[in-house]
């Protein structure tokens, strides 16, 4: 099963053709608007529906007008003309402002999500059950889940340790994380995805057993070098990361001069690749993104 955003998407609209375009620097997808609402609001003139909607939603200080830019998409006559685009997020905010009968089970299928993750703040169990159960559907064996829900404990544990050492969640965990990445891999993690071709997915999810098991000894590594020298702020935790790294980096040459090949690999685990801007299904080349 295909864990991306836009394979999604195309599943609520029944495969209706969506525009859209990925954003490499941001890491998200830009949706055509007059398409989302073409097929939600049954109009005969999307383009004319959405401009009065889009009129509507400013006058009543809708952030979601404010976030719509502009960028060039193929038209069926196959010149590319200025379109907005917003991203998923806003895609929602669109459609929950949209009477229509065809918009309903969207609307539906999101209260039911809504309701899931309040559910999940009383009973965090259950966000874990859910995340198995993901795990489950995609393919993944009882021992690779078990390993993999023992990952995302050990990568809690390690930023705790950075936010007691003075780092900031967010970007620079993401800075930290590289340096570890890069040190061992000779990449950062959004190269790293790139190189394995994924987008939105889980780098880990997509990952050997090696890398995985190198992953989490640079981390592991970084962590324990931190308890002991107690590193403060971005700077000084910069040094320990790839310390750290650096470890996983002596593991991974040691073991390829063993085994005469390198273990960084491009393989995925992905049923579909990406070509382009354009999602496609290995097994029957069927198009899930126009661009």
């Amino acid at each position: 099963m295909m864990n991306d955003k836009m394979y999604i998407v195309n599943k609520l609209f029944n495969n209706d053709t969506i525009r859209a375009v990925w954003d490499k620097e941001e890491e998200k997808y830009y949706i055509s608007v007059v398409d989302i609402v073409g097929i939600v609001s049954e109009s005969k003139d999307g383009r004319k529906y959405w401009n009065k909607l889009k009129q509507r939603l400013k006058d009543e200080g809708n952030e979601t007008v404010t976030n719509c830019h502009q960028l060039k998409l193929k038209a069926q006559d196959g010149k590319y003309r200025l379109t907005d685009v917003v991203d998923i997020e806003g895609m929602f905010r669109i459609i929950e402002s949209i009477p229509s009968k065809n918009a309903e089970p969207i609307k539906q299928w999101l209260a039911h999500l809504g309701s899931e993750r309040i559910d999940e703040v009383f009973d965090p169990s259950r966000a874990a059950k859910r995340a198995i159960d993901l795990y489950r559907a995609k393919g993944y064996d009882e021992s690779w889940i078990s390993k993999r829900m023992k990952g995302i404990q050990d990568r809690k544990k390690l930023t705790d340790v950075w936010k007691d050492c003075g780092v900031n969640e967010g970007k620079e965990y993401a800075i930290l994380t590289n340096e570890i990445y890069k040190q061992w891999s000779g990449m950062t993690a959004k190269e790293y995805k790139n190189y394995k071709g994924l987008r939105k997915e889980s780098l880990r999810d997509n990952m050997t057993d090696i890398e995985v098991a190198l992953t989490d000894l640079g981390e592991l590594a970084t962590r324990e070098l931190a308890n002991v020298h107690k590193p403060r702020g971005l700077e000084q935790n910069k040094t320990i990361a790839r310390r750290g790294g650096n470890i996983a980096k002596i593991t991974k040459d040691n073991l390829e001069k063993e085994l005469g090949r390198t273990v960084v690999t491009d393989s995925n685990s992905l049923s579909c690749r990406y070509i382009n801007d354009n999602l496609l299904d290995d097994n029957n080349d069927k198009k899930m993104i126009a661009d």
